[in-house]
């Protein structure tokens, strides 16, 4: 990406709040610029100085008489936009700032941001910060921190919203050996954020993994279609702290309810092909693997260790993690077994025994990788007073050599012992862990990142034509006109069927002789509903007759349902009770909505019915990542509903394509209408052919 340009390899930077005083900020930068190997011209500017660690020195970067193309800013923040306004006039065209006090300390500071960030627009500037350590690429190299080491030379870029999580990972990288691309604190993100950086480094050729440290995402949509195409290129690892402020809802339907405090960025994450991690450790274990292994084909890995008990636990963590065990070819059975010990396992794992030299691992090494059934291998070394590390370290390193296309991970289950091995493994950049699982773990992430990416690109479908988006609005007008947020179940059928959505009837009536008359038009059975949209739980209060079919019937169900209604709610407001046609019985599913901050409209389906929120058997997906009919079957193979519609012991199986369809009608449905921020279809009745929607909620904005 050319526009990040004069942030990561600049002609040259002022330091603007540049010191002579060791220990001070502005010092730091200059000493890191001059360290790093910086080919570039360097401009201290300071009012009180002629010259900074041997550099001329500027009162004020308008003084400088040569171009610059970069400025950091390490001055106090009342005086950030003076230093700014005077870096647009210079024609500088990126801001690093180093300084704090904005947003981060209150509404003064957020005023500060925003003026700040008028003057870069005003001017054109890209502005990184503030409140940010800076930045550093090890290619360039530059390095514009006030960090205390500038990190080993790598293909790793780490972009961190927390400097302080930054300057720890930098200093503990360099006991480590672990060398990065690039490295960015961005600080409060008031212009670039994470999304930009990513971008860029998908396009970087010396950037093969992409980290970051992340505590919020601010343009959710864009998000989406950056890291969507980026991670086509490279792994994205992101760590996500906290918990979506979005997802603090109101839990006003089932759908609310479910969705959870943090589910709208896991499903992002996922849609988009995101590996989201939990932990520090992951992250950076992660990172390694991807850095230095080779992307396995497929899910079977191999086994080979000098311990049964080890290899056993690998195996069942194996399966628990979703890959598969491989299961050799006869040709290699046949020669493990004539080579090995006959007291050794030869199939999977292959055990070559507590008493195995380098030469019995090697041996065992180069045939496994050469199965044409095995995709990656995992190595496990437990320490016998015969083991020699060190030469089991080499031939791994060799095996690998010979299979680049596969990857080898090593657990090395031990201490000081296997010290001496695991290092060499580490400096050959074999991926080596002291326990089984973390190595499993890395390999179901390069093995999910390359189902990923084989995923072709699907064309994004056109919004429905047939949709009746009149009708919707003028339901929404008569709703907010009567000063109310949730529709009655009538108003709701009456916008699912604008958009085709297959819903039971209903009418509201506000006399037993109206609900009659509507009950003999639209024929028996009926079930009779009261109509408040303060009554989420009908049935709680006697609000639902069901199974009714007769005149008579009607009349004393109207009459009940409203005493009943009164009794336990005197207060409440009823509009009336609702005429519904009664359905035949089906599967019974949920389909809703709930609209998240970020990301937007977050679709749920699953098993419905009273038993919603104790069964909880139910999925989501962003609307926008539900763009054709594959992907959304994908999403219903992800619930015990499925098996259910497939046709469940002996059952018949239901219109999997009306559920298919109804869900991509919902999408468009609450993607066309923001103002939509719930919905609940509760339950759906799935049916041999098609599906009826018969209790609908909806609620606006």
């Amino acid at each position: 990406m050319a526009g990040l340009t004069s942030l990561f390899r600049p002609r040259s930077v002022a330091v603007i709040g540049a010191s002579r005083t060791p220990g001070k900020i502005g010092n730091a930068i200059v000493r890191n610029l001059i360290e790093c190997g910086y080919q570039g011209k360097i401009y201290p500017v300071n009012p009180k100085e002629s010259e900074i660690e041997g550099l001329v020195c500027y009162p004020q970067v308008t003084a400088v008489p040569a171009e610059v193309e970069m400025a950091v800013l390490a001055v106090p923040a009342a005086k950030v936009l003076e230093a700014a306004g005077e870096c647009g006039k210079k024609g500088v065209r990126a801001l690093t700032v180093i300084t704090a006090g904005f947003k981060e300390v209150g509404k003064e500071g957020l005023d500060l941001e925003k003026k700040l960030l008028e003057t870069c627009n005003k001017y054109g500037m890209l502005l990184l910060g503030p409140n940010c350590v800076g930045l550093i690429d090890t290619h360039t190299p530059i390095n514009a921190t006030f960090a205390a080491t500038f990190p080993y030379k790598g293909d790793i870029a780490f972009f961190s919203q927390s400097g302080a999580i930054l300057l720890a990972i930098l200093d503990w990288s360099s006991s480590t050996g672990l060398g990065f691309s690039k490295v960015v604190s961005l600080g409060n993100k008031a212009s670039l954020s994470e999304i930009d950086f990513i971008e860029d480094a998908a396009d970087d050729p010396y950037t093969r993994v992409i980290l970051c440290y992340i505590e919020d995402i601010v343009d959710g949509p864009r998000f989406l279609e950056v890291a969507r195409r980026a991670a086509k290129k490279k792994p994205i690892i992101v760590l996500k702290s906290g918990v979506s402020q979005a997802g603090a809802l109101a839990a006003s339907s089932h759908t609310g309810a479910l969705a959870g405090s943090d589910l709208a960025y896991d499903t992002a994450f996922q849609q988009c092909g995101v590996i989201r991690v939990r932990s520090m450790t992951e992250l950076f274990d992660l990172a390694v693997a991807f850095s230095k292994s080779a992307i396995p084909a497929g899910d079977r890995v191999a086994i080979v260790t000098n311990s049964g008990g080890p290899g056993i636990i690998a195996t069942d963590n194996i399966e628990l993690k979703g890959l598969r065990m491989a299961r050799f070819d006869k040709s290699t059975i046949e020669e493990l077994r004539a080579s090995l010990p006959p007291e050794a396992g030869i199939y999977n794992p292959v055990d070559v025994l507590g008493d195995a030299s380098a030469g019995r691992y090697e041996f065992a090494l180069q045939k496994v990788l050469a199965d044409p059934n095995v995709d990656s291998v995992l190595v496990l070394v437990c320490p016998t007073a015969v083991t020699r590390p060190a030469e089991i370290s080499r031939v791994i390193i060799k095996a690998r050599d010979t299979h680049p296309g596969k990857p080898v991970f090593a657990a090395y289950t031990g201490g000081r012992l296997l010290s001496e091995g695991a290092g060499l493994l580490a400096e050959a950049g074999v991926p080596c862990f002291t326990f089984p699982e973390t190595a499993i773990e890395c390999i179901k992430g390069l093995y999910n990142y390359n189902q990923y990416r084989s995923i072709p690109a699907v064309e994004e479908k056109h919004s429905l034509p047939e949709a009746d988006r009149k009708t919707v609005k003028a339901v929404f007008y008569d709703v907010t006109r009567d000063r109310r947020l949730t529709l009655l179940g009538s108003e709701a059928a009456e916008v699912a069927i604008a958009y085709g959505i297959p819903a039971a009837p209903a009418v509201l009536t506000t006399t037993p002789e109206e609900a009659v008359a509507v009950a003999e038009k639209m024929g028996y059975p009926v079930v009779l509903k009261v109509a408040s949209p303060r009554i989420l739980h009908k049935t709680d209060v006697g609000g639902v007759k069901t199974g009714i079919s007769s005149p008579a019937g009607v009349k004393q169900a109207f009459i009940e349902i409203m005493e009943s209604v009164h009794r336990y709610l005197p207060k409440v407001v009823i509009h009336g009770v609702e005429v519904q046609k009664m359905m035949p019985k089906g599967t019974e599913l949920i389909i809703g909505m709930t609209r998240d901050v970020q990301f937007g409209p977050l679709i749920a389906f699953g098993l419905g019915g009273v038993y919603v929120n104790l069964l909880k058997d139910v999925t989501f997906r962003l609307a926008g990542g539900l763009t054709d009919e594959k992907a959304i079957e994908q999403m219903l193979a992800e619930t015990k509903a499925y098996t259910l519609l497939k046709g469940y012991r002996g059952e018949t199986p239901k219109d999997i394509a009306a559920v298919v369809d109804v869900i991509r009608r919902v999408a468009q449905l609450v993607t066309d209408f923001p103002e939509i921020t719930e919905m609940d279809i509760n339950p759906v009745f799935a049916y041999e052919k098609g599906i009826s929607a018969l209790d609908i909620k909806i609620t606006i904005s």
